[in-house]
Formats: structure tokens, sequence, C-alpha cells
């Protein structure tokens, strides 16, 4: 029996101002021509509701892209989905973000790229987008919805997190999300900009633990390490075909954001098939869903069904075969060679950016 899923990542278009070189959308983007209309977003989210979907996390791209954004919150609320909108607010203003708060919007993850204007604007590739970051932050606060920050890490802004911690605080965030950059889609072509040391990821991590310490309550701090310093891996997306599913601007169905780096998997697209048959049976969702598909080091290891066998993207742009061990984990033999690539790029001289763009 396949559990249903419990959350809907619904990628409404990849459209954005920013230009972000971490940013986990593919590098071949999505027409804005290609993308999904009202109605049939509606349908999927309908369908969604009736599967078992209870979270419905609307991102992009930038969806404030969208001008049916205030419809599509509005079905959500009528479903009974949680809506999360991620956004980077830059296309986003006070009436729109009341507008949305009415419409039935359940939550806001706004990105910052770091605790200052002139950094955070070059590492997006848009100037101004920080300051109008802020003012979105505060109409958030005012429209009464719950706020939080996502900071991506790299080794451009590490030193930043002390600071932007603080950002949070200010600007009545009730949650940061610190996540380190993992290296999918425009941050894999960036890697060698953006790797951050051992000795970093390592402060990073105590200086989250020392703030969680501290501040309790006030704000509550999610932290995601690399996968290139790791020792055991991280479960895909919850596990590959089992939490959670992924649709992307032109309606194809992933079991995650990176899953099309995969060659050989047939993704079926909800213009076509209902939700419930593509989670259930399609062959993208069932390839890597379960154990039975694994080989060695992780067809024997007790912890296989937990971390599902780690990353398949990872897998494949590290050793070249999706089926192989996540290089994260200390017991996949490729791990030496995942280790020794991450110190020396992050010993590496500092290289320009491939800014994201459409």
């Amino acid at each position: 029996m396949i559990p249903a899923p419990i959350g809907l990542l619904a990628e409404l278009t990849h459209r954005c101002p920013l230009g972000c070189p971490y940013c986990s959308n593919p590098l071949r983007l999505d027409r804005r021509s290609d993308e999904l209309d009202t109605e049939t977003w509606t349908r999927v989210l309908t369908e969604a509701s009736e599967l078992g979907v209870r979270q419905v996390h609307l991102s992009g791209g930038e969806p404030a892209a969208r001008r049916d954004l205030e419809r599509i919150v509005e079905c959500c609320a009528t479903l009974g989905l949680y809506s999360n909108l991620i956004t980077s607010g830059v296309l986003l203003d006070r009436r729109r973000v009341m507008w949305l708060a009415e419409a039935g919007l359940d939550h806001v993850q706004l990105s910052i790229q770091a605790d200052d204007a002139a950094r955070a604007d070059a590492i997006a590739g848009y100037g101004g987008g920080h300051a109008r970051k802020l003012t979105i932050a505060a109409a958030v606060v005012a429209a009464d919805l719950p706020l939080t920050l996502n900071l991506v890490l790299h080794r451009r802004n590490i030193d930043c997190l002390p600071a932007a911690i603080e950002l949070a605080l200010s600007l009545g965030a009730g949650r940061l999300e610190v996540a380190h950059a993992q290296y999918h889609g425009w941050a894999l072509a960036n890697r060698r900009a953006l790797m951050p040391s051992r000795t970093q990821v390592a402060e990073s991590a105590a200086i989250v633990k020392a703030a969680r310490g501290r501040l309790g309550a006030r704000l509550a701090i999610d932290f995601v390490p690399p996968d290139y310093y790791a020792t055991w891996p991280k479960p895909c997306m919850g596990g590959w075909g089992r939490r959670s599913i992924n649709v992307t601007p032109s309606g194809k169905a992933l079991p995650c954001h990176a899953a099309e780096s995969i060659p050989g998997l047939a993704f079926w697209n909800v213009r076509e098939r209902g939700l419930a048959d593509i989670w259930r049976n399609s062959p993208a969702f069932r390839a890597f869903r379960g154990t039975a598909w694994m080989q060695a080091p992780c067809a024997g290891c007790d912890r296989r069904a937990a971390c599902g066998g780690g990353c398949r993207c990872q897998a494949l742009a590290i050793t070249g075969d999706a089926t192989a061990a996540d290089p994260a984990c200390h017991l996949s033999p490729s791990h030496g060679e995942m280790l020794a690539m991450a110190e020396a790029e992050s010993a590496a001289e500092e290289s320009a950016f491939r800014h994201r763009r459409m």
C-alpha cells in the first residue's frame, strides 16, 4: 500500500526577475506559453486534496509573476489545503500581500540572499531587491501572516549568518530557514563559486546551535547542512515517492525538483493524467520508491529504509549512476571523491557566478 503524499510543490512559473546562482530550477526553464492555466491548476489542487495532500507550497521561479495567484490561493483555502507562498518578494507590494491574506493564504516564506543590500543584490543579480524584501516582510507581518525567512548559505555569504539571525528577529519572523546550497540545477553549475569549506560549515552549525539556545521560542531556526561534508545521506524529499509531489510549470509531475536530470525516466503530465494515477503508477515515481532497486552497499544496510538511499540526482552527478549509493554516505565507494572535490573547490579562488536567467 502506497501512503498518500503530504505535500505538493506547485511550481507555478519559472519566470523570476532574480538570477540566484543556487536556484534549484533546471537549467532549461519552462516558457510562459507552456505554463498550466488557472483551470488546470484548480483541477490539480482538487485532485491533490482528494489524494490526501494537506500542504501546498506555491513556488517558482517567482509565483507572484502569475496574475492568477490570488485565485490559486483561494482555491487552496476552499479545499482546506494549507498554502505556503515561497517568494522573493520583489514582485509583491503591500496591497497584493493584503489581497493574498484575504484570499486565504496561510504562510509566507521570503528569501533573502544576505543581511546587507549591496551583497544581497550582487548575489541575486537584481538591484534594489533587498530593500523591496524588507518592505514586503513588514507587509506580511502587518497582514498577520506567519513569516519565515529563507537564507541559502554558501562561501560568499556564510559569514553573514549571525547578522541574518538578528535581521529575522527585527523583521518579526517566526522562523528562519538556514539551508546550505544543495548542488542541483543552477547550484551544480555554480558549485565551484559556492562551495564553503568544512570549517565554515562547522562554524555555521555552531552559530545556529548557539542561537537556538539563546533565543528559544523567539525564533525557530531550521538548519540544512550540505551533503558534500556529510557522513550519512538525507532521504530525498523525505523519501523518493513517499511524501511529496512536485508539479512543474508545464505540468510534469516529479518525485523531486531535480528528477529531470536523470535520463531515462518517464514523467507523466497532469494535463493528460490524474494526480492519483501519477502518484501510484508513474514509472518515475516507482523507479526508486522503496528499497528493491538498491545495490550494495545500500541493499544490505540496516538504514536503507530510513534514508531511502539518499539523493538519486546527487548519485548521478558524482558517480554517473543514479542507482549508486549517494556519495554523501561514508559507506559509498565515491564518498572520498566527493569530499576531495568539495575541499578542492572550497579552497579555489573565487569565480564569477553564472546567474540564472530565462
